[in-house]
């Protein structure tokens, strides 16, 4: 059973099942669907699915010529049906793993698309899940599951963990060219793990185990938390010396070697960094293990919108106005630039603390047309053209992310009050305070 799906993961027969379809699973599925797989997408958005039946593209960075591509070519197929899972050689799941409102791991996403894929899955298919997690998902959740509806891990059905590394927007890494970590439940499972993947990236990099993947993944992004929270602090310390920050990180980077680079901003963004410590922080709890240092970066990253929120009140009290009533213009409300992503954005956090203030919220962002619906987050707001007379209106101007796309020259001559969150503006121009 095994060789029979390694041969046909090897020679590009096997049907490639990728279950959620959006900034992780739509690359993967076009991914797969490049190198000559046939990918059938499970989503439960039936829109997203009848656009990449329509050959569209409903995420910004990634090409709409890709998806029609692929689909002309008959590659990939996307459907609402999760009981056609028994046509996939190979079930990829790259599903949301959020926070509860207790700030505890929410698996709930992983749960319910296991369990509509359950009663249709058959022998001879490999299951992975891409999803952050905890150490021990996929052994303590994922494999009862699967043994319950009687398959034999590693010997008619195999199981692996393999975490994402998607970078939204960036485009010296894409899908192809980061290198993947696969972990098995056993030495069978890794194999297969491997062989799945190794036709789609550059490098495959096999772990011992999944409890292995899954830390490596957290452990990644631990690492961005940690030293962004260390260099949001250094920005308050340089902040009340009188300091650019960004002036001093771009000194220390010239060193050659022990230095490297992480930039302050107004919050963490995206689904990963504000969120994926606070996983191994829950399990560690199960060892005995405090991890103070983690929750101390987390606790000063969660703080910058209150200090940026801060900062604007006092920018706009030098220039004799409360924020009440004020006109505060936002730019940039995706979590990062050039990328049309709105998960965990602290720009929205921002919007709703000024909003809370009294303050007239606008927004500018080319890459978010309307303001999207979300689950905790509210505004009825569609992206105002950015003009010189727009600026000139604004009692404060926010840049919040700093997309390449902004006439940064005519916010400068135009804005009144700039309160920059990013760094693009000179600190010394008189109308230009730094957050």
């Amino acid at each position: 059973m095994k060789e029979t799906l390694l041969q046909r993961l090897r020679n590009r027969k096997a049907v490639i099942g990728i279950a959620g379809l959006g900034y992780v699973g739509l690359p993967l599925m076009l991914r797969f669907a490049e190198e000559g797989y046939s990918v059938l997408g499970f989503d439960i958005d039936a829109a997203k699915c009848e656009q990449l039946n329509r050959g569209e593209s409903y995420i910004a960075h990634i090409g709409g010529e890709r998806v029609a591509r692929a689909q002309q070519q008959g590659r990939i197929e996307a459907t609402t049906d999760f009981s056609r899972a028994h046509e996939a050689d190979a079930l990829i799941l790259c599903v949301p793993t959020p926070l509860d409102a207790h700030r505890e791991p929410d698996l709930s996403f992983i749960v319910n698309t296991m369990h509509s894929l359950l009663p249709h899955l058959r022998q001879g298919q490999v299951v992975s899940l891409e999803s952050t997690t905890w150490p021990g998902t996929t052994e303590e959740v994922l494999r009862p599951m699967l043994e319950e509806q009687g398959f034999v891990i590693g010997e008619d059905l195999f199981l692996v963990y393999s975490p994402e590394r998607e970078d939204p927007g960036n485009p010296k890494f894409t899908t192809r060219d980061i290198p993947k970590v696969v972990g098995g439940s056993t030495p069978a499972c890794l194999q297969v793990g491997r062989v799945l993947y190794e036709n789609v990236v550059v490098q495959v990099v096999p772990v011992s185990s999944t409890r292995a993947a899954e830390l490596t993944k957290l452990l990644e992004n631990i690492h961005r938390a940690v030293n962004i929270g260390l260099v949001n602090e250094m920005k308050i310390v340089a902040d009340r010396m009188g300091l650019d920050i960004h002036e001093i990180i771009r000194a220390a980077a010239t060193k050659p070697f022990g230095f490297v680079p992480y930039y302050p901003g107004p919050g963490l963004g995206g689904h990963c960094i504000p969120i994926d410590p606070f996983y191994l922080t829950w399990k560690a709890r199960e060892y005995d293990v405090h991890t103070r240092f983690i929750e101390l970066a987390g606790e000063i990253n969660s703080s910058m919108p209150d200090f940026v929120v801060s900062k604007v009140m006092t920018a706009l009290n030098d220039h004799g106005k409360p924020v009440k009533g004020s006109r505060i213009l936002v730019l940039g409300i995706a979590y990062k630039k050039n990328v049309d992503d709105m998960r965990e954005s602290p720009s929205v956090v921002l919007m709703e603390k000024l909003q809370a203030l009294g303050a007239e919220i606008s927004y500018h962002d080319p890459w978010v047309p309307v303001f999207p619906p979300m689950r905790r987050h509210h505004f009825d707001l569609k992206s105002v053209e950015l003009t010189p007379a727009r600026l000139q209106r604004a009692d404060c101007v926010l840049l919040a992310t700093d997309h390449d796309a902004f006439d940064y020259d005519m916010i400068r001559q135009h804005a009144p009050l700039i309160v920059d969150t990013r760094g693009r503006f000179p600190a010394h121009l008189p109308n230009v305070v730094k957050a």
